[in-house]
């Protein structure tokens, strides 16, 4: 009879899904990528658009989520786009959570089975929110409220944005709820000093020109009030960034530093790193792209991963051989 420690033992693995705008459609290739080698994540946290995938995930709507993603284009996300230049975002949201509640709609966060978590930001006081419980859909809403451009969300009598602000890349979530192998997913290794290309400005690494498109004759969501006060917000001189192109670059910026200063206190086992310094921050209609590299970076990292998950698993078998 074959002594315990012989047998294989499955760690718990954990795994952080990053913010990153659109960049995030990554994280539907990572995911791919790992249940195709054998690495079943049983604990997930999401910041922001990381949210959007990891609670799609649990809740068995991958599939619809990623034809979704690979549907857009230039058109449609401006279809998404209620704009309202008032109280604490340009952008209400509601064309949004419509899209979502299609597949998402009436399922709770302590319905799926598996532990998840949103992370978003308290505006009052900086802390870190975890949202475990409740509707799924407000919760994803809540994680991806970017300041200044989406409204933040007022959940248990607080005032919360997007969960970037505080922690990009949740390892530590993962590790609190429970999991012995953590994996990460950071968006955000990629982008400094990368995203330029020759002939680029600040309006273009956000990789959208909304004025341009609105000009071939695009229409934004259903009663949306593009005001004369939105166009100047969007509105740039050929040297000159505009307003939403400074906002999305410091956006940029402040992710790539956060990330990196929360991972080297608190690394994952796995660290996964999609090479997107060529996908702006909001080219939501370059999924097919962006899916590809997240599975790409996955398999340049299987030889770590499956390392890690050996020892993790060797350690399991030890401890039930030894009582622990």
């Amino acid at each position: 009879m074959p002594n315990s420690v012989d047998i294989p033992a499955r760690p718990t693995i954990g795994l952080a899904l990053g913010s990153g705008v659109a960049r995030g459609w990554a994280h539907l290739g990572v995911i791919r990528a790992l249940e195709r080698y054998g690495f079943q994540p049983q604990i997930i946290a999401g910041t922001s658009i990381g949210a959007l995938v990891g609670g799609s995930y649990l809740a068995g709507h991958l599939d619809a989520l990623e034809d979704w993603a690979r549907g857009l284009n230039k058109v449609r996300i401006i279809s998404y786009l209620d704009f309202r230049v008032r109280s604490g975002g340009m952008i209400r949201g509601q064309a949004l959570v419509e899209a979502m509640e299609k597949h998402l709609a009436g399922l709770n966060i302590e319905d799926f089975g598996k532990p998840f978590a949103a992370i978003a930001t308290d505006l009052l006081t900086g802390h870190e929110v975890w949202l475990r419980k409740g509707p799924l859909v407000e919760a994803i809403r809540t994680s991806f409220s970017l300041p200044g451009i989406f409204e933040p969300m007022r959940v248990g009598g607080r005032w919360l944005v997007d969960g970037a602000l505080v922690n990009p890349v949740p390892v530590s979530v993962c590790r609190a709820m429970g999991a012995q192998m953590t994996i990460g997913v950071n968006l955000n290794a990629d982008l400094i000093g990368k995203a330029r290309r020759p002939g680029m400005d600040f309006q273009s690494i956000a990789g959208f020109d909304l004025l341009e498109e609105l000009d071939q004759g695009t229409q934004p969501a259903p009663g949306s009030k593009l005001t004369g006060l939105t166009r100047r917000i969007f509105k740039r001189q050929a040297s000159n960034p505009s307003l939403f192109g400074v906002m999305i670059s410091s956006l940029n910026i402040v992710q790539d530093r956060i990330t990196r200063s929360r991972l080297a206190g608190e690394p994952p086992d796995v660290h996964i790193t999609p090479r997107l310094g060529n996908i702006g921050l909001v080219e939501f209609d370059r999924a097919d792209e962006i899916i590809a590299e997240g599975e790409a970076a996955v398999e340049r990292v299987l030889p770590e991963l499956r390392a890690a998950y050996g020892i993790f698993g060797h350690d399991l078998a030890s401890a039930a051989t030894n009582g622990k």
